[in-house]
C-alpha cells in the first residue's frame, strides 16, 4: 500500500519557547523524531507533505481570531519550519515527492487540495506527525478517516500544550479512527 507522510504545523510559533502559540518543550523534544521520519520517507522516495497553518494578522473573518492569539502570520519568522525540520525541508524541497501546502483551518484536508494530490499519486495510507496532537493533528486524522485513508500516527512525533488533550487524542486515534499509533 502506497503511503505518504503528513507533517502538520511544525513551526516556530507552535514549537519555539517564544512562539506565539507554543507547545514548548513537548514540541521541542520530538524535533529529531520528526526529522528522522521525514528522512525515512524521503530516502524511500515516498511523498512527504508539509501542511502549514497560515493566517493574516487580525483577520476578522477567521474563526481562530477569537480563539487563539495571533500565530503563524504569513510572512513572519513564526510561520517558518522549526529547527532541524526546516533544514531537512530545505535539503529536499526540490524533490518531486516533497510538497508544501498552506492551510487555514485545523485539518490538513480543509481547503488545501491534499486529498486530490494523494489520489493523483495513488496514495492509499497516511502517516501523521506534528503539532498539536489534539487540534490540527486530530482534525487532520478525522478527515483522513472520513475520506477512507488508513492512518498511522507516530506517538514519538506528535505533541501539544495540553497533556490531557494529547493523551485523549492518542486514544481517540486508536479507538474511534482505527489508527495505528506507534
Amino acid at each position: 500500500m502506497k503511503k505518504a507522510l503528513l507533517v502538520v504545523d511544525y513551526t516556530n510559533d507552535f514549537v519555539r519557547d517564544d512562539g506565539a502559540l507554543t507547545c514548548g518543550e513537548p514540541g521541542q523534544v520530538i524535533e529529531k523524531n520528526i526529522a528522522g521520519h521525514i528522512r525515512d520517507f524521503v530516502e524511500n522516495k515516498e511523498d512527504v507533505f508539509f501542511l502549514i497553518d497560515g493566517h493574516y494578522k487580525d483577520d476578522p473573518w477567521h474563526p481562530e481570531t477569537e480563539l487563539f492569539p495571533p500565530h503563524n502570520i504569513i510572512g513572519t519568522e513564526g510561520r517558518e519550519l522549526y529547527g532541524e525540520v526546516k533544514t531537512v525541508y530545505e535539503q529536499y524541497r526540490h524533490e518531486s515527492f516533497v510538497h508544501y501546502l498552506d492551510k487555514t483551518r485545523y485539518s490538513a484536508f480543509a481547503g488545501t487540495g491534499l486529498d486530490l494530490l494523494l489520489r493523483e499519486r495513488k496514495i492509499e495510507e497516511v502517516h501523521i506527525i506534528g503539532v498539536c496532537t489534539d487540534i490540527c493533528v486530530l482534525h487532520s486524522a478525522i478527515d483522513a478517516y472520513n475520506l477512507g485513508y488508513p492512518i498511522t500516527v507516530y506517538q514519538n512525533a506528535v505533541a501539544t500544550f495540553n497533556p490531557q488533550g494529547h493523551e485523549w487524542a492518542l486514544e481517540h486515534f486508536k479507538s474511534s479512527l482505527g489508527a495505528v499509533v506507534t
